[in-house]
Protein backbone atom coordinates (compact mmCIF):
# COMPACT_ATOMS: atom_id res chain seq x y z
CA UNK A 1 0.00 0.00 0.00
CA UNK A 2 2.67 2.57 0.91
CA UNK A 3 4.69 1.53 -2.32
CA UNK A 4 1.59 2.23 -4.61
CA UNK A 5 1.20 5.51 -2.49
CA UNK A 6 4.25 6.36 -2.95
CA UNK A 7 4.00 5.64 -6.80
CA UNK A 8 1.22 7.69 -7.31
CA UNK A 9 3.26 10.57 -5.39
CA UNK A 10 5.81 10.68 -7.42
CA UNK A 11 4.41 10.68 -10.28
CA UNK A 12 2.42 13.75 -9.70
CA UNK A 13 4.99 15.45 -8.34
CA UNK A 14 6.67 14.63 -11.75
CA UNK A 15 3.88 15.55 -13.69
CA UNK A 16 3.86 18.87 -12.03
CA UNK A 17 7.95 19.73 -12.64
CA UNK A 18 9.64 21.84 -15.54
CA UNK A 19 11.75 20.61 -17.93
CA UNK A 20 14.13 23.34 -16.74
CA UNK A 21 17.38 21.85 -15.70
CA UNK A 22 19.70 23.29 -12.73
CA UNK A 23 22.67 24.11 -15.39
CA UNK A 24 19.90 26.07 -17.14
CA UNK A 25 18.75 28.30 -13.83
CA UNK A 26 20.32 32.15 -14.18
CA UNK A 27 21.91 33.30 -10.76
CA UNK A 28 19.96 36.11 -10.35
CA UNK A 29 16.16 35.55 -9.00
CA UNK A 30 14.67 37.95 -10.90
CA UNK A 31 16.11 37.56 -14.00
CA UNK A 32 15.08 33.41 -13.78
CA UNK A 33 11.40 34.48 -12.58
CA UNK A 34 11.60 36.55 -15.60
CA UNK A 35 13.11 33.94 -18.11
CA UNK A 36 10.23 31.31 -16.61
CA UNK A 37 7.56 33.87 -17.53
CA UNK A 38 8.32 34.17 -20.95
CA UNK A 39 9.16 30.66 -21.41
CA UNK A 40 6.03 29.46 -19.95
CA UNK A 41 4.24 31.72 -23.09
CA UNK A 42 6.63 30.31 -25.42
CA UNK A 43 5.43 27.15 -27.63
CA UNK A 44 7.87 24.33 -28.00
CA UNK A 45 8.34 23.72 -31.89
CA UNK A 46 8.49 19.95 -31.72
CA UNK A 47 5.60 19.09 -28.93
CA UNK A 48 3.38 21.53 -30.54
CA UNK A 49 1.08 22.60 -27.34
CA UNK A 50 3.63 22.83 -24.83
CA UNK A 51 5.35 25.54 -23.29
CA UNK A 52 9.78 25.36 -23.48
CA UNK A 53 9.13 25.52 -19.99
CA UNK A 54 7.77 22.28 -19.60
CA UNK A 55 9.57 20.37 -22.47
CA UNK A 56 12.32 18.42 -22.50
CA UNK A 57 12.66 18.39 -26.12
CA UNK A 58 16.54 20.05 -27.41
CA UNK A 59 14.46 22.96 -29.04
CA UNK A 60 13.05 23.36 -26.29
CA UNK A 61 16.04 24.13 -24.20
CA UNK A 62 17.75 25.93 -26.64
CA UNK A 63 14.89 28.92 -26.71
CA UNK A 64 15.08 28.52 -22.67
CA UNK A 65 18.99 29.61 -23.20
CA UNK A 66 17.98 31.99 -25.57
CA UNK A 67 15.81 33.67 -23.31
CA UNK A 68 17.87 33.37 -21.18
CA UNK A 69 20.89 34.49 -22.76
CA UNK A 70 18.53 37.66 -24.04
CA UNK A 71 17.57 38.70 -20.75
CA UNK A 72 21.31 38.15 -19.69
CA UNK A 73 22.04 40.91 -22.30
CA UNK A 74 19.99 43.39 -20.81
CA UNK A 75 16.66 42.94 -23.22
CA UNK A 76 13.00 43.77 -21.96
CA UNK A 77 10.66 40.90 -21.22
CA UNK A 78 8.91 42.22 -24.80
CA UNK A 79 12.28 42.77 -26.80
CA UNK A 80 12.74 39.08 -26.36
CA UNK A 81 9.67 38.10 -27.31
CA UNK A 82 9.77 39.99 -30.10
CA UNK A 83 13.49 38.79 -31.17
CA UNK A 84 11.87 34.92 -30.61
CA UNK A 85 8.76 35.23 -32.72
CA UNK A 86 11.14 37.24 -35.64
CA UNK A 87 13.10 34.45 -35.42
CA UNK A 88 10.50 31.55 -35.67
CA UNK A 89 7.18 33.27 -36.83
CA UNK A 90 4.15 33.50 -34.66
CA UNK A 91 3.28 30.21 -34.36
CA UNK A 92 6.07 29.90 -31.17
CA UNK A 93 3.66 32.06 -29.42
CA UNK A 94 1.22 30.05 -26.91
CA UNK A 95 -1.18 32.59 -26.81
CA UNK A 96 -0.91 34.53 -29.97
CA UNK A 97 -2.00 37.92 -30.70
CA UNK A 98 -5.50 38.84 -32.32
CA UNK A 99 -3.78 40.90 -34.70
CA UNK A 100 -3.41 40.66 -39.04
CA UNK A 101 -3.96 36.96 -40.18
CA UNK A 102 -4.65 35.73 -36.90
CA UNK A 103 -8.01 38.32 -36.76
CA UNK A 104 -9.09 35.84 -39.92
CA UNK A 105 -8.45 32.83 -38.31
CA UNK A 106 -10.56 33.76 -35.04
CA UNK A 107 -13.30 34.83 -36.40
CA UNK A 108 -13.50 32.10 -39.49
CA UNK A 109 -14.73 29.83 -36.84
CA UNK A 110 -17.67 31.33 -36.08
CA UNK A 111 -18.40 33.04 -38.88
CA UNK A 112 -18.69 29.65 -40.78
CA UNK A 113 -20.78 28.32 -37.73
CA UNK A 114 -23.30 31.50 -38.53
CA UNK A 115 -23.13 30.86 -42.21
CA UNK A 116 -23.68 27.24 -41.61
CA UNK A 117 -26.54 27.94 -39.30
CA UNK A 118 -28.22 30.55 -41.67
CA UNK A 119 -28.11 27.48 -43.97
CA UNK A 120 -29.73 25.27 -42.31
CA UNK A 121 -32.42 27.54 -41.05
CA UNK A 122 -33.23 28.51 -45.31
CA UNK A 123 -33.26 24.43 -45.68
CA UNK A 124 -35.58 24.36 -42.93
CA UNK A 125 -37.93 26.99 -44.25
CA UNK A 126 -37.88 25.83 -47.71
CA UNK A 127 -38.95 22.17 -46.67
CA UNK A 128 -41.64 23.26 -44.27
CA UNK A 129 -43.13 25.28 -47.66
CA UNK A 130 -42.95 22.75 -49.75
CA UNK A 131 -44.54 20.23 -47.10
CA UNK A 132 -47.40 22.63 -46.67
CA UNK A 133 -48.27 22.36 -50.81
CA UNK A 134 -47.73 18.74 -50.99
CA UNK A 135 -50.76 16.85 -52.08
CA UNK A 136 -53.22 20.07 -52.73
CA UNK A 137 -54.61 20.80 -55.65
CA UNK A 138 -53.23 23.87 -57.94
CA UNK A 139 -55.89 26.09 -56.61
CA UNK A 140 -54.95 25.51 -52.78
CA UNK A 141 -51.33 25.71 -53.44
CA UNK A 142 -52.32 29.30 -55.13
CA UNK A 143 -54.43 30.16 -51.87
CA UNK A 144 -51.27 28.99 -49.64
CA UNK A 145 -48.88 30.96 -51.56
CA UNK A 146 -51.13 33.93 -51.19
CA UNK A 147 -51.47 33.74 -47.27
CA UNK A 148 -47.74 33.30 -47.10
CA UNK A 149 -46.76 36.23 -48.98
CA UNK A 150 -48.70 38.25 -47.62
Amino acid sequence: MKQKLFLVMLLVWAATGHAVEPGEVLPDPVLEDRARSISQGLRCLQCRNESIDESNAGIAKDLRLLVRARLVEGDSDTEVMDYIVMRYGEYVLLRPNGLGINLVLWLAGPGLFLIALAGLFAVQHRSKRNALTEGLSEEEEKEIEKLLSS
